[in-house]
C-alpha cells in the first residue's frame, strides 16, 4: 500500500506528432512584420515560423512584435520578420516524446517548439498542447487510483456493524466487512 510521501514516476510514450498542431503558420524571411502578424490573426496563432528556402531559420512571435516593434513606436510594414526574429530556431523531432519536449522547453525557456522532419517543419507543438496531454493523463491515473481504491483490503471497523474485521472492503463510500458485504449483496 502506497502512503502520502512515495512518489509516482508515470512515464507517457506520447510522440510529439500526435499532440502537434499540423501546417503550422509560417513566413518568408523577406516579408515585414506587418504580414507576419496579418498571418498570425488570420490562423489565430502567437507565432510564425520563418522560413528560409523553405528551411526554418527562426521564429516571431507575438511578443517580439511587441517588444521589438510597437514598443519602439516602429512601423510594422517597414520592419523585416529578419530584425526581430528569435534564432536559431529551437526545434524537436517528430518521434520524440511529449517529455522531451517538455523539457527542452524548460531548458531554452521557450514556449512553443516548431516540430520538424527532413529539415521540413510538420507541425509546432506548445505549452498549452503539453498541459492539455498532462491533464489528461491525471485524469485517467485519478480514475485509476479510485478504481484501486476499491479494490482496497484494509483492517479496522466496519462502517455498518462496527465490528473490528481484518477483511475490509469498499462498497460504494462504506467500509464493510465480509458479513456486511454479503448481506448488502442479498438486497
Amino acid at each position: 500500500m502506497m502512503n502520502n510521501s512515495d512518489t509516482i514516476h508515470f512515464e507517457t510514450r506520447v510522440p510529439v506528432r500526435e499532440v502537434m498542431r499540423s501546417h503550422p503558420t509560417t513566413i518568408d524571411v523577406g516579408e515585414t512584420v506587418a504580414r507576419a502578424a496579418q498571418s498570425m490573426c488570420r490562423d489565430e496563432v502567437g507565432s510564425c515560423i520563418v522560413l528560409q528556402n523553405n528551411l526554418p531559420i527562426g521564429i516571431v512571435t507575438e511578443e517580439d512584435i511587441n517588444c521589438k516593434v510597437v514598443a519602439k513606436d516602429l512601423k510594422p510594414s517597414e520592419v523585416y520578420v529578419s530584425e526581430i526574429m528569435s534564432t536559431p530556431l529551437i526545434t524537436i523531432g517528430a518521434e520524440k516524446l511529449v517529455g522531451d519536449a517538455a523539457a527542452m522547453m524548460v531548458k531554452n525557456r521557450v514556449r512553443r517548439l516548431p516540430v520538424v522532419e527532413n529539415q521540413m517543419v510538420i507541425g509546432i507543438v506548445t505549452v498549452r498542447d503539453i498541459l492539455t496531454v498532462a491533464a489528461e493523463v491525471n485524469e485517467l491515473l485519478a480514475d485509476l487510483i479510485e478504481i484501486n481504491r476499491e479494490e482496497e483490503y484494509a483492517m479496522g471497523v466496519c462502517d455498518r456493524c462496527g465490528k473490528m474485521s481484518d477483511d475490509l472492503s469498499r462498497v460504494d463510500s462504506l467500509m464493510l466487512c465480509p458479513t456486511c458485504r454479503e448481506e448488502e449483496q442479498l438486497l
